[in-house]
């Protein structure tokens, strides 16, 4: 096989065969809801730039905290040093929370927050004398990051298979695919955890919907649930809102749904409005308290060179005000009502196998094919590719997830473009033909998957 890749750039999730055609676009400004490339073509970011840009590009505001931040102070650590962007942000994440009795550490992407969770839920229960609580419980088709700890707790064999033989081994637990099928998938997880309770540390759930996974969705009635039997069994529940946060269900954070109070929440893409590499784990301060040094040291030994770096952490605090100035989850409201106007009735079509919305999201799962293991690599499968190029040809850019295309715009999306936006889409996906023959792929669990 030859790459005619021109550019020394290794492109995550991007096959070889990408480059067949040329180089890739090069995209090189952003404007709005927008990004253009050196070619002077315009591009519709309907997945929000990986799901983070959730004011658009360019926002004024966000470019001169930016600025002035820059101008002041570029980076400082927080080993034994603090810094103002840093306090501050801290302290308005920390009132976001359903209690303010939190404390934050930061990093600079979703993946490192997420292992940092996994590691201060193990080190607390080392803290507090428990060291037999060390395994860690996930939902079947999760998906955290690609850093190890993460892939252990979010398997999918589509794009970590090579990586199984080294990591560690966790409770998969199963995802009702519908309302009916919540008690049975209770029932399951209550055995789990009645018969592994005492050595689990921690659950960790993407909340309301699973987005690597073909934005698969589940009820707020069964995150209730789910957070009762933790609290019940004293197993942490560790809720990773990175894609979910930040206005984009409907509400600031996904778990608000369910009115529940998560002992460590993890935050980033939309935390800086996707402006600048910045996240953060917060964690409830019955929790941190244990990490004392006396009489005996408990400190945690883990962090970044960048974590809370004063440029990315004022692009944050910038995001925050505007989030609070615009009311952030009512655009998101406002965006699901036009997707359900608009979007909602593909259900009805053949090659049609579902359609999914909640908030400023909207998935259409196509008939006719199946996803291995969840989901296929990015690109997505014929179908849902097909669907993909005639978007690109009308100036809007998504990526598949194997079966499933949905849109995540910016929150910010006009009215008439938004609307433009779906009607495309509907056209796309009414004029596309199912691949009615192809064959089921089922899921291949991990082999030290625990059941």
């Amino acid at each position: 096989m030859t790459n005619k890749q021109t550019t020394r750039v290794w492109h995550p999730y991007t096959k070889f065969s990408a480059f067949e055609a040329g180089p890739l676009p090069e995209i090189v400004r952003g404007d709005g809801v927008y990004l253009f490339d050196s070619a002077g073509h315009r591009y519709l970011d309907a997945v929000s730039s990986w799901w983070s840009c959730s004011l658009g590009h360019g926002q004024p505001d966000i470019v001169a905290a930016i600025q002035r931040q820059a101008a002041e102070l570029q980076h400082s650590i927080l080993g034994n040093l603090s810094h103002p962007r840093a306090t501050e942000l801290a302290a308005r994440i920390a009132t976001l929370m359903p209690t303010p009795e939190r404390h934050v550490l930061f990093a600079s992407d979703g993946a490192s927050a997420v292992e940092a969770a996994l590691k201060i839920a193990l080190q607390y229960w080392h803290n507090r004398g428990r060291p037999e609580r060390k395994r860690f419980a996930y939902l079947e088709d999760a998906y955290h990051g690609d850093t190890l700890g993460a892939v252990s707790v979010g398997y999918l064999e589509g794009f970590h298979k090579p990586f199984e033989p080294i990591l560690f081994p966790a409770f998969e637990l199963p995802v009702p695919p519908n309302a009916a099928a919540e008690h049975a998938a209770l029932e399951q997880i209550r055995t789990i955890f009645d018969a592994h309770g005492q050595e689990l540390a921690a659950l960790i759930i993407e909340p309301l919907c699973q987005g690597a996974a073909g934005m698969k969705m589940y009820s707020a009635a069964h995150l209730r649930q789910l957070a009762e039997l933790c609290r019940e069994r004293d197993i942490l529940l560790i809720v990773d809102e990175i894609a979910t946060g930040f206005g984009r269900t409907g509400r600031m954070f996904a778990f608000e749904h369910a009115d529940i109070d998560p002992d460590i929440v993890c935050l980033g893409k939309s935390l800086s409005a996707g402006y600048l590499p910045i996240s953060a784990t917060v964690v409830k301060d019955s929790i941190f308290n244990t990490f004392s040094d006396k009489p005996v040291d408990h400190s945690f030994y883990h962090g970044h060179t960048f974590c809370g770096n004063p440029i990315a952490a004022a692009a944050a605090l910038a995001a925050l005000d505007i989030y609070e100035r615009i009311d952030i989850a009512g655009c998101a409201r406002r965006i699901e009502r036009v997707f359900r106007e608009m979007i909602e009735p593909l259900a009805k079509l053949p090659q049609v196998k579902d359609v999914r919305i909640l908030g400023a999201i909207a998935a259409v799962e196509l008939a006719g094919e199946s996803q291995p293991n969840a989901a296929a690599m990015e690109e997505g499968l014929p179908a849902a590719q097909a669907i993909r190029q005639r978007m690109l040809e009308a100036g809007i850019l998504i990526r598949p997830l194997g079966n499933v295309v949905y849109l995540m715009p910016p929150l910010t999306i006009p009215d008439d473009i938004l609307t433009t936006l779906c009607q495309t889409l509907v056209t796309a996906v009414a004029t596309s033909q199912s691949l009615s023959s192809a064959p089921k792929v089922g899921r291949t669990p991990r082999p030290h998957a625990q059941h």
